[in-house]
């Protein structure tokens, strides 16, 4: 019979910890409706990302493509941790064809040396998050677009930033998208479940975070159905700027790699003082998601519609989202 040196007893806790810190910290990753639909299982040096599809929308969602892209926000968080940890990890996208909701493994291959940009990557997760108010601080400059786009080129995927002519086809799309869902009871109750009130559970949007009036901005937001509590100024957000993420396929394996750069992207943004909102309901829509892939020639195909800009300081801040429980996201084998 074998035992575990001391020093293999804490090698074998420090990889366990920093899996389990990277769980943790992918559960502050973006997600439609703040659904949170992933989930981990925790495995001695490795971790494994699955889709969880009793977080699901069924209705809005019904191909799991937005919930996927979810998840691949998730996945990026968690490297980002372990990254900032000092550890490198291997990562294999889409592991086991038998099981198309096993969306990813990391596994601990050796240690590294921990880089100041893992840390404040690491540090800005806990910052980033969605604000819908209007954009009224001053235009986003050309350098931190271009490093905005350098960070989603990185992760393997494109950003199409619109001009201003595109602007409004895609305004015209977003209105169209919102209309459609707002004739469909089904979408609506699916909306109603997942958004508003104070959201006591760990996910949804609370009425916190849902603007009180209706934002003056160029390409309308989601509608909610009913004013939150989020205050907003009657400032019109033309300093907006507007973009597509997209790829060459439309694949599971695309959306995953897309909410990776949507993380990468996020992440970046927030460390240069740019306030990102998600635009999902032409992707939604699918009449709408082929008005958007229109604007990128036809030639690719759209995953999520971003909103940049700034938000003058005297705003203040918006409030985050909950979080669900970690006994409810990590499975520890």
């Amino acid at each position: 019979m074998t035992t575990d040196t001391p020093t293999q007893a804490v090698d074998i806790r420090a990889e366990a910890q920093a899996l389990s810190n990277a769980a943790v910290t992918a559960g502050h990753a973006p997600s439609i409706h703040n659904t949170q639909p992933w989930r981990w299982r925790l495995m001695d040096n490795q971790l494994d990302l699955y889709l969880d599809h009793s977080r699901g929308l069924e209705v809005t969602d019904p191909d799991s493509r937005l919930a996927i892209l979810s998840c691949g926000a998730a996945l990026h968080h968690a490297q980002v941790s372990l990254a900032a940890d000092g550890w490198h990890a291997l990562l294999a996208r889409l592991p086991d064809t038998e099981n198309p909701d096993h969306l990813a493994q990391l596994r601990l291959d050796h240690r590294i040396p921990v880089e100041p940009a893992a840390i404040r990557h690491l540090q800005t997760i806990g910052l980033r998050h969605t604000d819908r108010r209007p954009t009224r601080g001053a235009p986003v400059d050309a350098d931190t677009l271009r490093s905005i786009t350098a960070a989603v080129e990185s992760a393997g995927t494109g950003l199409h930033l619109l001009r201003p002519d595109e602007v409004y086809d895609l305004a015209t799309a977003a209105d169209h998208a919102q209309r459609t869902e707002a004739d469909e009871t089904a979408w609506q109750a699916e909306l109603g479940y997942w958004t508003g009130g104070n959201r006591l559970l760990g996910s949804g949007i609370p009425d916190a975070a849902i603007p009180h009036d209706t934002p003056r901005t160029t390409v309308p937001g989601r509608d909610f159905g009913h004013h939150g509590d989020l205050l907003v100024s009657d400032a019109h957000d033309r300093t907006a700027d507007f973009a597509i993420l997209y790829g060459a396929e439309d694949t599971t394996l695309d959306w995953l790699r897309a909410g990776e750069a949507l993380s990468a992207a996020w992440l970046t943004a927030t460390e240069l003082g740019v306030a990102v909102v998600p635009l999902s309901a032409t992707i939604e829509v699918s009449a709408t998601r082929a008005l958007i892939r229109h604007l990128l020639a036809d030639l690719d195909h759209p995953y999520l519609v971003l909103r940049f800009g700034t938000h003058d300081p005297a705003d203040g801040p918006a409030p985050h989202t909950p979080r669900l429980p970690t006994n409810q996201i990590i499975e520890q084998v």
